[in-house]
């Protein structure tokens, strides 16, 4: 008896044992808010005002869940699957994808972690410890226009290590919005590489990205884009600065965002901006953004935001945020939210091309 009570002890604590290096947490953020813009186009395509509930506006709503299991000598298996959706509406953000944000599995060592799946990009990666404004879901430049700072990537392996301050990211994608072609393996590639270092109160990091175009019935796949970008932060008191530059090209035929089609050119981004924490629960942001778009007679726009965020508790804050796009002639067409041939011909928040727009958004964010 005594024998058969150890043996059911010993049971119980290794199976309570494994259950302890085995963990699935759930996490999300609910964020909404009512914007209101100037300068859009109306069905008559004359300027008109639009007042708004949004989603999203300084983070995508989202829930997630994220695993972890200790398989032993330092070695762990992960996963991630995060879903966007729309808190004004309910719809599923991404196209309409389950686990739009991310979804990917793979194994984490000292040596870094290692997976496959869908992921955000390292530019992505980039511009959320770089721009002053994140990855915030309105009138941030990386959010809101995918080949500007960010985007994500379907069908592809990363990998991201952490040596010392040093931390090094690469990612390869078979084909980045789900569209392979049998006997075409460039269409849809792309492949990144970022590096990052942070010192005390000084970061700086460089990324680099080849994308090439992407089409279910492509038979060739030469058109491509090539984007490269230095940025710096430095952390003094309650202030931090940012400053970055972005560069990016298109090669034959393909074309950028921003420049109405235009086939062949280039495209300079820099950015400035500041952050400020007046007390430890109410902070301030601003930042300047200035669009080269050469070669694509299109104007080159500028952009202001300044966005003030008050903290309520660990998980809940409130936010105010407003932006001025800046278009230098008739064809510039940046709104506060991205340009109007990244945002699409049916979008109600487009900027009437040549006009400058105003925006502004209030809203509440809970995170959990």
């Amino acid at each position: 008896m005594r024998l058969k009570l150890i043996a059911i002890s010993a049971g119980l604590l290794a199976s309570a044992g494994a259950h302890a290096q085995s963990s699935v947490t759930l996490y999300g953020v609910v964020d909404v808010g009512i914007e209101y813009l100037n300068s859009v186009p109306n069905a008559a395509k004359a300027s008109s005002s639009l007042v708004a509930m949004q989603s999203g506006n300084q983070s995508g709503s989202r829930w997630g869940l994220r695993g972890v299991e200790d398989l032993g000598g330092g070695l762990k298996g992960i996963f991630t699957l995060e879903s966007g959706f729309s808190t004004d509406d309910g719809k599923m953000a991404q196209g309409g994808r389950l686990f739009g944000r991310a979804a990917y599995v793979g194994l984490q060592s000292r040596w870094g972690q290692l997976t496959l799946g869908r992921h955000t990009a390292p530019f992505w990666d980039f511009s959320g410890a770089f721009d002053p404004m994140g990855n915030a879901g309105r009138f941030a430049i990386g959010a809101q226009d995918p080949f500007m700072l960010g985007q994500r990537a379907d069908n592809s392996a990363k990998y991201v290590g952490n040596f010392g301050g040093l931390t090094v990211t690469g990612l390869y994608s078979f084909n980045y919005n789900n569209a392979e072609v049998p006997g075409n393996f460039t269409n849809g590639r792309e492949y990144s590489v970022m590096a990052v270092y942070a010192a005390g109160p000084f970061s700086i990091g460089a990324v680099y990205d080849q994308t090439n175009q992407s089409s279910a019935a492509a038979l060739s796949s030469n058109q491509l884009i090539r984007r490269a970008a230095l940025a710096g932060t430095y952390a003094f008191g309650p202030a931090k600065l940012y400053a970055g530059y972005r560069y990016a090209r298109s090669f034959n035929g393909a074309s950028l965002p921003g420049t109405a089609g235009a086939a062949n050119t280039y495209a300079n981004l820099a950015w400035a901006g500041l952050g400020y924490q007046l007390t430890p629960s109410f902070s301030l942001t601003g930042a300047a953004y200035y669009q080269n778009l050469a070669n694509a007679h299109v104007g080159n726009p500028w952009q202001f935001v300044a966005t003030a965020d008050y903290v309520l508790s660990k998980r809940t804050d409130v936010y105010a945020s407003m932006a001025y796009a800046v278009n230098s002639n008739a064809r510039s067409a940046l709104g506060v939210n991205g340009f109007n041939d990244v945002l699409g011909a049916s979008s109600s928040e487009q900027v009437v091309p040549g006009k400058n727009q105003f925006g502004a958004v209030v809203g509440v964010r809970h995170k959990f």
